[in-house]
């Protein structure tokens, strides 16, 4: 591989890395409080307000079966309303976010779910108010779910990164189309694939870390 591509291949890793993080934390901003809400709000539950459920429910499932490829082209005239263009990193941010936030959203659901309701009784039982129920026991004892949901739309949007590189994004995925595709330089194309098998393997495991670190019910040499 040419010497030439270098700077390009270190200029591509960064424009992935700045997509994915911006639109991982814009994604969390807007999946994090959704899905706590689509999990405590149905009839019965802490929040009940079922119908305000099955109207959001229905939105972040019709979102989440959108293919992402067919979303980045479906949105275009809303990507250039927000960032001022359709093409280059920041827009691709807009469809990356839009992706990330029902997949998060459903992940966050999933795992406040999956806390022992006795909790929720024994917190009724002394008087916490609906807020503090979800603050102070759901969102700890769900913390480690959380961050592997966290981990695992992450690792997601890092291949949904590559392929906005398809249409006008840059990053790895730009430069694995326009060199290693178009101009028939393979050895491009794997250092492109290489690249990003390292950054998931990186996001993974930092995830897993910070999952074991934060679990309350683990014991402490599990994660040493």
């Amino acid at each position: 591989m040419s010497a030439n591509l270098i700077p390009l291949l270190w200029e591509a890793t960064l424009q992935t890395l700045w997509m994915v993080a911006v639109s991982s934390v814009l994604g969390a901003l807007g999946g994090l409080p959704l899905g706590v809400f689509l999990a405590t709000s149905q009839r019965g539950e802490l929040l009940g307000a079922p119908w305000i459920n099955k109207i959001l429910g229905l939105v972040v499932n019709a979102t989440r079966s959108v293919p992402f490829i067919i979303l980045v082209v479906a949105i275009i005239p809303f990507t250039r309303l927000i960032a001022g263009t359709s093409i280059g990193t920041n827009a691709a941010m807009v469809p990356l976010t839009l992706a990330a936030i029902p997949f998060i959203a459903r992940l966050v659901e999933n795992a406040i779910r999956e806390v022992d309701q006795g909790l929720i009784e024994a917190a009724r039982a002394m008087g916490a108010t609906p807020l503090q129920i979800i603050a102070r026991v759901l969102i700890p004892e769900a913390l480690p779910s959380i961050t592997l949901g966290l981990t695992l739309a992450v690792v997601s949007l890092i291949g949904y990164s590559a392929m906005v590189g398809a249409v006008g994004g840059q990053g790895l995925g730009d430069l694995g189309i326009r060199y290693g595709y178009q101009r028939f330089m393979p050895e491009v194309m794997a250092a492109v694939v290489v690249i990003l098998i390292v950054l998931v393997q990186l996001v993974q495991s930092l995830g897993e870390w910070i999952a074991a670190r934060v679990d309350r019910r683990a014991p402490r040499n599990r994660v040493l």
